[in-house]
């Protein structure tokens, strides 16, 4: 798994989903964003780390009784134990939150661990005990099941589909308050680096804005005096690369 360095995981915390999002669609991508999941917490920390996978696929009745998890090695409990520290768990639930991906437990184990943050497309059993944690964590919507009446853990560390987003192992996970996104492991230093930049401008904007400004010129800056106004703002404000 490709490492994030302290630089780039520092500033990504600085940045938004939607930054980003813009950033990506520059270069292509367009469908970087996990759909249809939520924050459990309102106030939880924005999430960055690693992307760390588990697949699940459609449970088959003779392979998913509650005896499975006297297995050490099933995969659903393999990977809340081998999620490297730093790195965010990323599962594949198909979208399909009539059971849960997991509860308050594992997700506990996650954080103690010193895991990043969980994401899933499908639901968490426990939400409100887990949106109490303090820790980031995604979902769709909560789900009281059992993973084991509707899905099979499968495979970790794979290339997953996650809310129709591709994510890769080792890809940089970002969260808010607005949602995720996958930034490709290649892209990430380049990402954030531009981000960071398009968010000082973007701070720039909204301060003159609120000022009054009109944003014809200024959002984009296609008048020359915008950059130089920017820049003196930046000067004054320390806002230095």
């Amino acid at each position: 798994m490709t490492k994030l360095s302290e630089a780039t995981r520092n500033r990504l915390r600085t940045i938004s989903t939607a930054t980003v999002a813009t950033a990506l669609f520059k270069r292509g991508f367009r469908i970087q964003c996990i759909q249809d999941v939520h924050p459990l917490g309102p106030d939880q920390p924005t999430l960055v780390g690693e992307a760390f996978t588990l697949r699940y696929m459609p449970a088959r009745e003779d392979l998913n009784k509650l005896e499975v998890f006297r297995d050490r090695s099933h995969p659903q409990r393999k990977a809340v134990e081998d999620c490297p520290p730093g790195a965010v768990l990323v599962m594949d639930s198909r979208k399909d939150a009539r059971a849960a991906s997991a509860g308050a437990i594992l997700v506990t184990r996650l954080m103690q661990r010193g895991v990043a943050g969980v994401v899933t497309d499908g639901g968490f059993r426990d939400s409100a005990e887990i949106a109490k944690l303090g820790f980031p964590a995604y979902h769709h919507r909560p789900s009281a099941p059992t993973n084991l009446t509707l899905h099979q853990a499968i495979e970790i560390n794979v290339p997953i589909g996650c809310g129709d987003a591709p994510v890769f192992p080792g890809d940089v996970i970002l969260g808010d308050s607005d949602g995720v996104i996958v930034i490709p492991a290649h892209l990430a230093d380049e990402i954030a680096n531009e981000a960071f930049e398009m968010t000082a401008f973007e701070d720039f904007v909204t301060e003159q804005v609120r000022k009054g400004r009109s944003i014809l010129g200024l959002y984009p800056a296609t008048d020359e005096q915008t950059l130089v106004d920017f820049a003196a703002w930046r000067k004054g404000k320390g806002k230095g690369r």
